[in-house]
């Protein structure tokens, strides 16, 4: 029982849409805390406005509010629930502390006699009020940097003119650094100081003297009631101060630190976190240390709740801080806890590490045209990588392969830069590829000692990129037929992929994959364990890495492999990898529920993702899982170990799918809608073909390879036209052009950053409505989840239209024939599973836009509107277990929801805002309506049009 027996019903705040800076690592953490609260017999409300989670799945807890988090909803809640005792407003990023003080400052908390656990009110005004903050640390003897708050825009010039510039302006109460500025020259603070006093929601801003070049380092801490603290991982930001924590590459454990100041940031920690307030749980300290023999440290902030770096050291460590945390929060101390992996240790025990971890975050600038590419205080990272490898070199290796931007790692892809001034450039105003321009400076013959001064990173990240360097140089000399095995060995201990090596090499990848089985180069997998193997685990949580052959004293040879395969059927779900625009969190939602299923079977589940926010990525998801990227060699070589019956690509997005064909080629099972259909689907040739055999209408559309033949195209098929590549997602590349020399100088731009690529011009349907439908199908029976109608006209993204269901404006003929086409294109394509289609709906006739036999973006939303869990169903019949028709479909909805995008301009305010055929929001959430005369649904209504650009 929990210590604290009072507590028998509590309030989970979630984190609401994924926005830039908050992303679903407070999924993963809602998750987690909902379970751990349900463990212990407590009943669990909670609320969260984004359909696209786990942690609003209807199992997660005992009631799920799908409202916005607002303190109406609040009340409404309270009202409905008298029985809450408790909440717990931690896991819910800054959104929920936002919304928790707000309730507070009203009195909500006290009216209802609801306390807050996991964290105090004093502790989060102490840590958001920088000037509070200040005084504490000035109190408690804790340096930093010297700081002055401004409520005004006089106060501010004020404190500029005796600093003295360069100075740095953060906005209090904000999330993910927004409106925060470096300000170098005088002439450019004016603006900044306006920016940042109008981001606060207090209109308060904190100016401080800019530590350039400093070192930046993270700790994260649980501290339970009896004031027991433990630090569970000190992470080391690879970038130096100035550019976000949540846009740095950062490493654990620290590289660089020194022992005797790593103990004196432990100190420092544990004396912030002890005098912020009398509360249990978890807290993120940030602390910047000069980059000479001094070492003088300066506390930058510290976060009284679960963080996105919370999330990532979790995974890293295998120590699960939300579940932890929340335990703490009921009054448990830390030594009456289980360590989570082991089963044998307490939780009063400190991670020890015996591998490295990089974190590299993901970007979408290609979405956001015009936008400053510039990284800084500001966040601007969509998601983020986690690589896990025995050094440095293998784990930045691993992260690299992991980003899915058409890179094989560092380097030796023939893919670098060359330009000495783009090179410098570059590195000066950090870019969002700067992990990989490091590599080209070297190559180029930049001294070390030069891009130290330029980047301030420190000299032992660059020394490691250096020996990457030399041993590409030096595997260069050799060919397939010459090359050492020690070499070989060495080039995959340090994280170069298969691709890498053969471009150095000058052969094919599949030979160098020959050649590590003929020298018996095998991949071992080895345990996430939190204890350096000193204790043994029980959770199967694996990453891969190569070791050097063992001889035994009776000669035989072997190498130490920790993943043992069982004898049970198994199933491999390949995850989604990074967040990023169009394809986020809702394709977690379905791989979890995936695996689930495929366990309800019977089956044994295996999960391969690389992205640390998940819940997909938790240790105990899946019945085993590969922290790993979602990148040919490393899924191969863990289907050869595993053997299992089949691979399920159709829930992980596009990033699963693009590898259905190397697992067909490989005669790799693929679970589901085969390989044949899913390829029948993205040839617009081969479908459009299929669709005239069904006599289904489609929108006029040609394809070409080169300006003159989409010129002559436009002869034939009118403007506007809808210009767009093919197999890419979230519209990437799409454009509506309405002349010749817009469209020859849109194809130009495509072929260039996507050489060799088929474009489709199809006639745009101007001023049509855009439906979809999600369907289930076992290869004959169809079974329609939804319908969802657009409220923005044609030509608006599906992930950037708000969208009904059911629709609001649709006759009968229309939808009946949205359902036969539907069913009609899921049979033809002998889809085994789930199968999205879009639509445009133009003078009562219904015409195809396209067909994805895969998970959608909406089906979480249909399945949370609806509460009926559609994935789990697909799975059991992808997986052969069930049909259709052995289902009993009993959707509940009363009125409409609405699935509403959510954009994140706000990071990037010179770009242009516009919608268009290329998706730019980052999530989404879900509204409910009693009837179409709602004010809500008119505001949407009345608004529709202005929204369409080119």
């Amino acid at each position: 029982m929990p210590k604290d027996n009072s507590i028998k019903t509590v309030l989970i705040i979630g984190s609401g849409p994924i926005i830039i800076g908050q992303a679903c690592e407070f999924d993963y953490a809602g998750s987690q805390s909902a379970r751990s609260l349900k463990e212990e017999g407590i009943k669990v409300i909670l609320i969260n406005s984004n359909p696209a989670t786990i942690m609003t799945d209807p199992t997660m807890a005992d009631h799920v509010y799908l409202k916005p988090l607002t303190t109406k909803s609040i009340i409404e809640i309270l009202t409905a629930h008298p029985d809450i005792d408790a909440v717990l407003p931690t896991m819910g990023g800054q959104t929920a502390l936002n919304l928790c003080l707000e309730a507070d400052e009203k009195g909500i908390w006290q009216d209802f006699n609801v306390r807050l656990i996991g964290v105090d009110i004093n502790a989060i005004n102490i840590t958001e009020d920088r000037e509070q903050f200040k005084q504490l640390l000035s109190k408690i003897g804790v340096p930093f940097a010297p700081a002055k708050t401004a409520t005004s825009f006089l106060e501010g010039k004020e404190i500029a003119q005796e600093f003295g510039f360069p100075l740095v302006i953060r906005p209090s109460f904000t999330l993910g650094g927004t409106g925060a500025a470096f300000v170098h020259k005088e002439e450019d603070f004016d603006n900044l100081l306006t920016m940042g006093l109008e981001a606060s929601p207090i209109h308060e801003v904190l100016i401080d003297k800019a530590l350039l070049g400093w070192k930046e380092y993270e700790l994260e801490l649980l501290r339970d009631k009896n004031d027991n603290v433990v630090i569970i991982c000190t992470i080391e930001n690879m970038d130096p101060m100035g550019i976000h924590t949540g846009d740095s590459i950062t490493v654990a454990p620290a590289m660089t630190l020194s022992d005797r100041t790593f103990q004196k940031l432990r100190d420092m920690a544990i004396l912030m976190m002890r005098s912020i307030g009398n509360f249990s749980g978890g807290c993120n300290v940030q602390f910047a240390v000069s980059p000479d023999e001094n070492e003088d440290i300066v506390a930058i902030e510290i976060n009284p709740r679960v963080s996105r770096s919370s999330a990532l050291a979790s995974k890293a460590t295998g120590y699960p801080i939300a579940k932890i945390a929340t335990k703490l929060a009921l009054g448990y101390s830390l030594d009456e806890l289980q360590n989570q992996i082991t089963k044998s240790t307490s939780a009063l025990f400190e991670p020890t590490l015996d591998y490295v971890i990089v974190k590299i975050p993901r970007w979408n600038f290609d979405k956001f045209e015009g936008a400053d590419r510039t990284l800084g205080l500001q966040m601007k990272s969509v998601g983020e990588v986690m690589g896990i490898g025995r050094s440095f070199q293998e784990a930045l290796h691993k992260a690299t392969q992991s980003l899915e931007i058409k890179r094989n790692g560092l380097g030796a892809d023939g893919k670098g830069y060359t330009n000495y001034d783009q090179i410098i450039e570059k590195l000066t105003y950090a870019s969002w590829d700067r992990v990989f321009v490091i590599y080209d400076a070297i190559a180029l013959g930049i001294p070390l000692s030069r891009i130290h001064e330029i980047t301030k990173i420190d000299m032992w990240f660059l020394k490691q990129y250096e020996e990457l360097y030399a041993l590409e140089q030096e595997i260069s000399k050799y060919s397939i037929e010459s090359l050492p095995k020690e070499l070989l060995l060495e080039a995959k201990q340090r994280g170069f992929a298969d691709r890498q090596i053969a471009h150095m090499l000058n052969t094919l990848e599949s030979k160098v994959h020959e050649l590590r089985d003929r020298m018996n180069i095998n991949r071992v997998f080895k345990l996430v364990d939190t204890c350096a193997a000193e204790f043994v685990a029980q959770t199967p949580y694996y990453y891969s890495t190569f070791e050097e052959e063992i001889k035994k004293p009776d000669g035989t040879v072997y190498t130490s492999n920790e993943s043992v395969r069982s004898d049970r059927k198994k199933i491999v779900v390949l995850g989604s990898g990074p967040n990023r625009i169009g394809q986020g969190i809702e394709f977690d939602y379905s791989c979890v529920h995936g695996v689930l299923a495929a366990k309800e079977c019977g089956y044994e589940t295996i999960m391969i993702n690389c992205n640390p926010e998940t819940v997909s990525t938790d240790f105990d998801t899946a019945d085993k899982l590969y922290f790993e990227p979602v990148f040919w060699e490393h899924i191969y070589d863990i289907i050869q170990h595993e053997k299992p019956e089949g691979v399920i690509v159709q829930l992980g997005g596009q990033t699963a799918l693009k590898l259905a064909e190397k697992l067909d080629k490989y005669g790799i099972k693929i679970i589901g809608t085969s390989f044949e259909a899913l390829d029948l689907a993205e040839d617009r040739g081969r479908f459009s073909e299929l669709l005239t055999q069904l006599n289904i209408p489609f929108p006029q559309f040609g394809i070409a390879q080169t300006a003159d033949e989409a010129s002559a195209l436009a002869d034939e098929l009118d403007f506007p036209l809808l210009v767009r590549p093919s197999y890419v997602l979230g519209g990437q590349g799409m454009k509506i052009v309405i002349n010749k020399k817009e469209l020859e100088e849109h194809v130009i731009d495509l072929l260039r950053t996507i050489p060799g690529n088929k474009l489709l011009l199809d006639h745009y349907l101007a001023g049509g409505i855009e439906a979809e439908a999600d369907a289930i199908c076992d290869g004959e029976n169809v079974y329609i989840i939804g319908i969802m109608e657009h409220i923005e006209p044609c030509g608006v993204h599906s992930g950037d239209s708000n969208a009904t269901l059911p629709p609001f404006n649709l006759g009968e003929f229309v939808i009946q024939q949205i359902k036969d086409h539907t069913k009609k294109i899921a049979v033809a394509l002998k889809t085994v599973g789930l199968i999205n289609i879009q639509f445009a709906i133009k003078d009562d006739t219904v015409y195809i836009i396209e067909a994805n036999p895969r998970a959608s973006r909406t089906v979480p939303f249909i399945a949370k509107a609806y509460g009926e869990p559609y994935v789990n169903y697909a799975t059991k019949i992808m997986l052969g277990e069930k049909k259709v028709t052995d289902f009993t479909f009993n959707p509940q909805l009363n009125g409409f929801a609405i699935k509403q995008p959510v954009f994140s301009f706000n990071k990037f305010p010179k770009v242009n805002k516009a919608l268009g055929p290329e998706m730019k929001s980052t999530g989404e959430s879900i509204l409910f309506i009693d009837s179409l005369k709602d004010d809500a649904f008119y505001d949407l209504y009345s608004r529709r049009k202005m929204y369409l650009s080119k």
